[in-house]
C-alpha cells in the first residue's frame, strides 16, 4: 500500500496533537517529545508534525511512503527517467525510523520524500551533530538531474 505523506513543523506540539487528533478522529500512532505521527487508512496518509523547524512553522515536505522495495525502485526509476532532481539517501534514519529513501524537488523547491520504513528507532535521527534538524534536503544537497533548492515564493492570494 502507498500512503501520501505530509510533514508539518509546529510551535506547540501538545496543542497541535489535540487539534489533529480531533480533526482525524484518532490519536497519533507515535508521540515523542518533539514529534507525533498519525497513520491514517482513510485516506491513506502518514501525517507527521514536529517542533524541529528551527523557527519555521508550516509545511516541511510531502512524500509517498511505500511498503515494499519494488514500489520504491519504481518511484526512483520514474524520477530518474524524467531527469528530476534526485537526492538518494539510501538507508538512513530520521523521524524515529530507519528508512530507505530518496528525495525529488518540485519546480517551486518543495521536497518530496519517497521512502520505505524499515523499523523504529528510539531517537529522531542517528547522525553527525552538524546534520540539519529537519528531514527534508536543503539546497546544495547531493542532487542528480535538475537543480535543487529553488526558493518557494509566498503568494499574496489565500486561494488554493
Amino acid at each position: 500500500m502507498k500512503r501520501f505523506h505530509v510533514h508539518v513543523h509546529v510551535e506547540d506540539l501538545a496543542r497541535n496533537i489535540d487539534f489533529y487528533s480531533k480533526m482525524f478522529g484518532v490519536q497519533p500512532a507515535r508521540v515523542e517529545s518533539d514529534y507525533a505521527k498519525w497513520m491514517l487508512d482513510d485516506p491513506a496518509v502518514n501525517f507527521a508534525i514536529s517542533t524541529r523547524g528551527q523557527g519555521h512553522t508550516g509545511l516541511d515536505h510531502l512524500g509517498i511512503q511505500v511498503d515494499n522495495d519494488a514500489d520504491l525502485v519504481a518511484l526512483k526509476s520514474r524520477a530518474e527517467a524524467a531527469d528530476l532532481s534526485l537526492i538518494d539517501e539510501g538507508a538512513t534514519t530520521c523521524c524515529y525510523a530507519r528508512s530507505d529513501k530518496h528525495w525529488v524537488v518540485d519546480p517551486q523547491g518543495l521536497p518530496w520524500e519517497h521512502f520505505q520504513t524499515l523499523g523504529n528507532i528510539p531517537v529522531f535521527r542517528e547522525a553527525a551533530p552538524n546534520v540539519a534538524a529537519s528531514c527534508a534536503p536543503t539546497p546544495g544537497g547531493r542532487a542528480v538531474g535538475k537543480p535543487v533548492g529553488i526558493p518557494v515564493k509566498a503568494s499574496g492570494s489565500s486561494c488554493c
